[in-house]
C-alpha cells in the first residue's frame, strides 16, 4: 500500500465526487459533493483525495477553525473510503497518514473529530489509533474525540 493524499483540482474532482460509503454507511457522513461544496464556501478546509499508488480508494477534509475559544482547533472531520476498497486495510492507513500529516501542518495541535455513537466500526478505529472520547456532542449529536499531540 502507497497512500498519498492529493489536493481537490479540477482534474480529479468528478472522479472524488464518484466515491461511495457501503450500503449503511449513508448517514455517517456527508457526500463528497456536498463536502465540495463547503470547502468552496469556507477557506479553512483542506480536502483531499485518498490516493493507492495513483488509485483513488478514498475522501477526507481537515481544518483549523478559529472560532474554537480560546485557542482554535484543528478537526479531521471527513474520511471517507469509497465501498469498493472497505475491509482491506485503508481505513486505518489513511488515518494513520492524515494524523502524520496534521502533525506536520499543524504542529503542537490536537486532532479533533466527531463520530455517530452507531457507527461503532469507525468509533473501534479510531478508538484504536489513540482518538479519546471527550465528553462533548457537536451540532449534530456526533460524539467528539480528540487526538491529543505531546507538547514539548
Amino acid at each position: 500500500m502507497q497512500l498519498s493524499l492529493q489536493a481537490v483540482t479540477s482534474k480529479n474532482r468528478d472522479e472524488l465526487t464518484a466515491l461511495r460509503t457501503a450500503p449503511g454507511q449513508e448517514g455517517y457522513i456527508e457526500s463528497v459533493e456536498q463536502c465540495l461544496a463547503e470547502a468552496d464556501c469556507r477557506s479553512e478546509w483542506r480536502p483531499v483525495g485518498i490516493y493507492d499508488s495513483g488509485l483513488l480508494v478514498g475522501f477526507a477534509m481537515y481544518g483549523y477553525f478559529q472560532e474554537y475559544k480560546p485557542s482554535g482547533r484543528l478537526w479531521l472531520d471527513r474520511l471517507l473510503i469509497d465501498a469498493h476498497f472497505q475491509g482491506k486495510g485503508y481505513g486505518s492507513a489513511a488515518l494513520a497518514l492524515l494524523v502524520q500529516t496534521l502533525r506536520q501542518e499543524y504542529p503542537g495541535r490536537d486532532i479533533y473529530l466527531s463520530v455517530y455513537p452507531e457507527n461503532v466500526v469507525a468509533r473501534g478505529m479510531y478508538q484504536r489509533f489513540g482518538f479519546l472520547p471527550t465528553s462533548e456532542k457537536d451540532t449534530k449529536g456526533e460524539d467528539v474525540f480528540v487526538f491529543p499531540i505531546p507538547q514539548a
